[in-house]
């Protein structure tokens, strides 16, 4: 395909200016979400355990996975109805918002029918059968946010998603750490702090939301317009689902095969390795709209560069957080307990398959709107390739020489590794294929990227080389030095003037 009409400097120069003040935005969120996150991880693994964290982790997945389908891709599909301009912001907002919550009413009702979906292999107690209730929070949350988005309002995000909901969950967990109160046991402790977290953020997404769209004054429900909404919706959901359960299908695959304790170890890996993943995901929201304006002006050119130029801040960063993070693997694991350290294997091919996914996401962020229906078949791929993949690899460590008690461990570093591969092969498809689309290559890999990779990984080689006694100094001085030079290297040889307008507020945001 080839553009239609010219792009203009001045409009692309706005485009980046405005993906850049998003992403500034993010990676403070990213930083705030890290700073929540590890207290969270620490209270669960020391005072409620493996055991109780991997089956906390089991019906989580199963809620989500839920929410993520009564969401039916608003979180991007929501762009694009409010670039049509058909009628008030607000009562297409009200549209999408009441058609998430239809759905959300059928897939809670669903769990809480057949809550063995969610606990396949515990008991039902407590509290367990009600947690489908936070279905309706996550979703209105979600599709508040997207709305917020769409007005390049992210701090509403941040605020809601990296602050209000860890922190929440990392206090409450740590209150319902003594049941003290005759109405729940230690059992429940997670289950309820998870919920009450999913409100709060709710609430901090919904007050900002009436603030910019208002209430829908004269908004009636058409119940045809809703099952258009829907219908045409489905592709992005079954997309969105896909990702998702792509990230999900190796913890629901491990736990065929492994037990609880070794669930709850990849649990808290795959936490650790996802907080890299918040930097593109929260790109999403930011670059829909301008693919969207784009796409009306037939800009594929300006797609491109946009897509390439966001891939390569997502990689960059992602890549530095995965060295900081991956390299003293083992002292972060021991955070946890030492139990816990044997989770290091699948830590890092976790942190390496969140740069390998990097550019099929931002490659997708176009491919939704340009070729739905042919991204979700190669999503389909992708996760059939996954679930093959881990199944031989898991299969493959029955005939290493392995001691029983470390058959698991390597088991779950098996389904991580899985997860690497098939997420590097959906990236390479996806860009090559909108590219093809966009008759324009979606440039994202740059070398000074490997310079930086080794001058960092040398750095961090020498800090892990110390003493056990100085392991402290692995997480103090190690994670700030690898970070310091993989920064230093990108910023000199890697960044050019358009990368550095997202360290730069002034008149481009303007």
């Amino acid at each position: 395909m080839a553009s239609d009409t010219p792009i203009s400097d001045g409009e692309s120069d706005k485009d980046i200016a405005a993906l850049a003040k998003g992403g500034r935005t993010n990676v403070f969120g990213f930083l705030l979400r890290l700073a929540a996150r590890i207290p969270f991880l620490i209270i669960a693994t020391r005072y409620y355990g493996p055991e109780a964290l991997g089956r906390f982790a089991i019906a989580i997945l199963a809620v989500e996975f839920v929410a993520q389908l009564a969401t039916l891709g608003l979180r991007r599909g929501l762009a694009e109805l409010l670039s049509k301009e058909e009628k008030p912001p607000a009562h297409t907002l009200a549209d999408a918002m009441l058609v998430g919550l239809l759905a959300s009413t059928v897939g809670a009702a669903f769990l809480i029918v057949f809550p063995q979906i969610m606990f396949p292999n515990s008991e039902i107690n407590g509290f367990d059968r009600f947690l489908p209730i936070v279905i309706f929070a996550i979703v209105a949350t979600d599709i508040a946010l997207a709305a917020l988005a769409y007005r390049f309002d992210i701090a509403s995000t941040v605020r809601a998603r990296a602050v209000v909901e860890p922190w929440t969950i990392s206090i409450m967990a740590g209150l319902f750490a003594w049941p003290l109160m005759p109405f729940y046991s230690l059992r429940d402790g997670l289950i309820i702090s998870y919920i009450v977290s999913m409100l709060a953020a709710m609430v901090f997404a919904f007050w900002p939301l009436l603030k910019s769209y208002g209430l829908p004054w004269g908004w009636r429900p058409h119940p045809a317009t809703l099952v258009v909404l829907a219908r045409r919706n489905m592709p992005l959901a079954a997309a969105d689902a896909v990702e998702w359960g792509s990230r999900r299908l190796d913890l629901f695959i491990l736990g065929l095969f492994a037990s609880p304790a070794i669930a709850g170890i990849y649990f808290t890996a795959q936490q650790i390795a996802s907080l890299p993943q918040k930097l593109k995901t929260s790109f999403d929201p930011i670059l829909g709209p301008v693919i969207t304006a784009n796409l009306k002006q037939k800009n594929y050119a300006a797609i491109a560069k946009q897509v390439g130029q966001v891939g390569f801040w997502i990689i960059a960063a992602q890549a530095g957080i995965a060295l900081a993070l991956g390299i003293p693997g083992e002292a972060v694991m021991g955070l946890f307990g030492p139990e816990f350290v044997g989770g290091t294997g699948a830590l890092a091919f976790l942190l390496a398959a969140e740069v390998a996914a990097a550019t099929a996401v931002v490659s997708e962020s176009a491919l939704v709107y340009m070729a739905r229906h042919r991204n979700l078949l190669i999503s389909f791929g992708m996760l059939t390739l996954q679930a093959t993949l881990s199944v031989i690899l898991i299969h493959t460590v029955d005939y290493l020489p392995v001691k029983e008690g470390m058959k698991g461990l390597f088991q779950a570093a098996a389904v991580a590794c899985a997860l690497m591969l098939a997420l590097g092969i959906s990236s390479i498809v996806k860009s090559k294929f909108l590219g093809k689309l966009l008759d324009a290559p979606i440039s994202i890999w740059r070398w000074p990227l490997l310079w930086a990779i080794i001058a960092a990984s040398m750095a961090g080689i020498i800090i892990v080389a110390l003493p056990p006694a100085y392991e402290w100094a692995e997480l103090i001085v190690g994670i700030p030095v690898i970070l310091g030079v993989y920064g230093w290297v990108i910023w000199m040889r890697g960044f050019g003037e358009e990368d550095r307008v997202l360290f730069r507020k002034g008149k481009k945001e303007a």
